[in-house]
């Protein structure tokens, strides 16, 4: 068991991350913290949980899952302070993803005043960029938007 000053309360804990306890609880059930019990059943958090607490909010808040912040924490050192080495190991694993975000997000900033594929046609500016429909081809939703092309779409050795 650690010491008394390396835990806190759930409280503390909420107060210092900005977190609610029923979310801290709900971390603690799908195995994203772990606290300890004192004799009088009451948890307590390591104080690094501080900065664990404080990624999970942080990647939520760009979107990436709870699943996938389950697996990056993972791969920290338990039951010690990770270094900044551990960080940064677990912010390459997410480095990919965030890009593609980024990318989505810059898509749908630069064309959402313009036609993005949805197939609508109810624009006059999409019968040039997309006369006949041709983004239905490539399935439903807004194709042009998620960074479907023709090219991409085909079939093998036509066109590259």
């Amino acid at each position: 068991m650690a010491k008394a000053t390396d835990q806190i309360t759930i409280g503390e804990l909420a107060e210092r991350t900005g977190v609610a306890t029923s979310a801290i609880r709900f971390y603690e059930s799908i195995g994203l913290l772990t606290s300890e019990r004192t004799s009088g059943n009451q948890r307590r958090f390591r104080r690094d949980d501080i900065r664990v607490v404080s990624v999970i909010r942080a990647a939520q808040a760009v979107g990436l899952t709870l699943e996938a912040v389950g697996e990056a924490l993972s791969r920290l050192p338990r039951g010690k302070t990770p270094t900044v080495r551990d960080w940064e190991r677990m912010s390459q694993r997410w480095r990919k993803d965030l890009d593609e975000r980024i990318a989505g997000l810059e898509r749908l900033r630069d064309d959402l005043g313009s036609c993005i594929g949805c197939g609508c046609l109810s624009l006059q500016k999409c019968a040039l960029l997309n006369a006949g429909d041709r983004a239905g081809e490539f399935g439903s939703g807004p194709r042009y938007l998620l960074g479907v092309t023709e090219v991409d779409q085909q079939p093998a050795g036509i066109g590259g």
